[in-house]
């Protein structure tokens, strides 16, 4: 009796507890205060412009590759920093022979493409090799005329050997291009990647994950990168051709910044910065903004002509009217915050009784009734063409136009695609274009190795001054040289001369303009003129 009883009792006990189970099972539970989830991250990410389709991201070509985004994607063995400063990068140290032709540098270790692949020397061998094919092509830049063999001495070190020596190696070696990394799945086949590559792998912080030609490029955080990561997890570069419409993008929201040269007229980012509304800045000089004159051109070869050219253009008033005030007026080829730079040589001020002077006794007269100087039957008319996508070109086009126009010069303006006005300058085909040097750290000395070297533009343009053989000799002197005293002494008598022969009429010093919606933080300039300025965006 007592054991019946028991019995219903448990199975009572039984039913409560499985009503029990069922009640809790439908409670919505409370999580304690430490215990909630966190909030889905929302991912951090930037969309800026650009005015024309990046191009295959190729790290050993050049146009339609654009500099920054290489950058993003590729790194050198050598960083360029403040100052001039040169610091291990993908190489973490490096030996120069006591004669300056061996450079000896040790990799660091661990470091991955984006695929995951390994760096090391082989594929560090692999890529000069590849840029080695085509060297040519790259011997504006100096270290690709006098490298000569590379060798793998281990896994994790690789030596150099130049023909001749070459002091600015390590400075060519930081450049954006094409001194950069491509990864072993992205060369073509035969190695010639001037030709193509297969994708773009490298071991920089970014790589693209989805690319529509002349619409857009999105790059996201490289997992495998080795560094610290971007504080951004995306950056969307739109490709907008028209620069007005970069501005009423941004103003509209669509986009978080506008950076780089000719990205925006300066009168617009001084209206953009007159709103208060946005964050701005301004860079130091990074490049001079030139008139290359080209001599070959028997009305340009007259040193009587070029510097009347050059005393005709108001630079000033180029500078206040056309950039605002945000450039300033080039007294020389470069800027005294470059290495071996102290220039003190006279400026070519504007000044129309001069140029007219100098014309006048170069035998270009101007008939009563005539506004074009003629000379043996033949008018002083000469071309100018500019990159129609840079809106600062055209307007100081049209104000060269009219200036050389007072003096009796006339000036026929035509805005080309930047494919067609690269391939003139190259091909030396041109009476006047507009021309910049690059900037740090390619300067000075690339500068004036494009004086010297044929097939760039500027040789050609320089190929009918007098003292030219002399010139090439000096510029070949100075770049071996291991001597500072007689290096400083060199760039100075180079420098002057081509301040002197007016080839290159110096107009502005350009500065870097960025303009940013104020949700965005640490947004600075990078060091090397050509690099991006994404990484440390917050």
């Amino acid at each position: 009796m007592i054991r019946k009883k028991s019995t219903r009792f448990l199975s009572k006990i039984a039913v409560l507890f499985a009503l029990l189970i069922t009640v809790l099972g439908c409670a919505k539970p409370e999580p304690a205060a430490n215990d909630k989830a966190a909030p889905a991250q929302k991912p951090k990410e930037i969309t800026v412009s650009w005015m024309r389709d990046l191009g295959p991201s190729n790290p050993h070509a050049y146009y339609p590759n654009q500099l920054f985004s290489q950058s993003m994607m590729y790194e050198p063995l050598v960083s360029y920093n403040e100052g001039g400063e040169l610091k291990p990068y993908l190489a973490e140290s490096w030996n120069i022979s006591t004669d300056g032709k061996e450079y000896t540098f040790k990799l660091r270790k661990n470091i991955k493409f984006s695929d995951g692949s390994s760096f090391n020397a082989a594929i560090v061998k692999r890529n000069f090799d590849a840029i080695l094919k085509n060297k040519s092509t790259h011997a504006w830049l100096g270290i690709a005329k006098v490298l000569e063999k590379t060798e793998i001495v281990d896994e994790q070190t690789i030596k150099l050997t130049l023909s001749e020596p070459y002091y600015p190696t390590l400075q060519d070696l930081a450049t954006v291009r094409p001194f950069r990394f491509l990864g072993e799945a992205g060369f073509p086949e035969g190695d010639d990647t001037l030709k193509g590559l297969k994708a773009p792998i490298g071991t920089g912080p970014w790589m693209i994950t989805e690319y529509k030609q002349d619409q857009y490029t999105v790059f996201t955080r490289n997992p495998n990168y080795w560094g610290e990561q971007p504080k951004v997890d995306k950056v969307t570069v739109k490709i907008i051709p028209d620069s007005e419409t970069r501005v009423l993008a941004f103003e509209k929201g669509e986009l978080d910044m506008i950076f780089g040269e000719g990205a925006i007229s300066l009168d617009a980012y001084k209206q953009l910065q007159g709103t208060g509304k946005y964050g701005t800045a301004l860079s130091d000089p990074v490049g001079t903004r030139n008139i290359l004159l080209n001599s070959t051109n028997e009305k340009l070869a007259d040193q009587r002509v070029r510097l009347a050219l050059q005393h005709g253009v108001n630079k000033q008033s180029i500078v206040d009217g056309i950039t605002g005030g945000v450039e300033q007026k080039a007294d020389s080829l470069l800027s005294n915050n470059y290495p071996y730079v102290d220039l003190k040589v006279k400026p070519i001020d504007y000044s129309t009784a001069k140029a007219m002077a100098y014309l006048d006794e170069a035998g270009w007269k101007l008939a009563p009734g005539q506004t074009i100087r003629e000379k043996d039957g033949k008018k002083l008319e000469l071309d100018l063409v500019y990159d129609k996508t840079d809106p600062i070109q055209k307007v100081m086009g049209e104000a060269v136009q009219a200036a050389w126009g007072e003096i009796g010069v006339k000036l026929n303006i035509a805005g080309v695609e930047l494919t067609t006005a690269t391939k003139l300058l190259r091909e030396g085909k041109f009476d006047v274009r507009f021309w910049f040097n690059s900037g740090v750290p390619y300067d000075p000395h690339t500068l004036i190795n494009a004086v010297k070297e044929p097939s760039f533009g500027v040789a050609e343009a320089h190929s009918r001054i007098p003292m030219k053989q002399e010139l090439d000799q000096k510029i070949k002197t100075v770049l071996a040289s291991t001597n500072e005293f007689e290096r400083k002494k060199l760039y100075t008598e180079i420098l002057t001369t081509l301040h002197e022969q007016s080839v290159i009429v110096p107009i502005s010093y350009i500065k870097q303009t960025v303009v940013y919606n104020k949700s965005l933080s640490n947004v600075t300039f990078p060091a090397s003129r050509w690099d991006h300025p994404f990484n440390g965006i917050k």
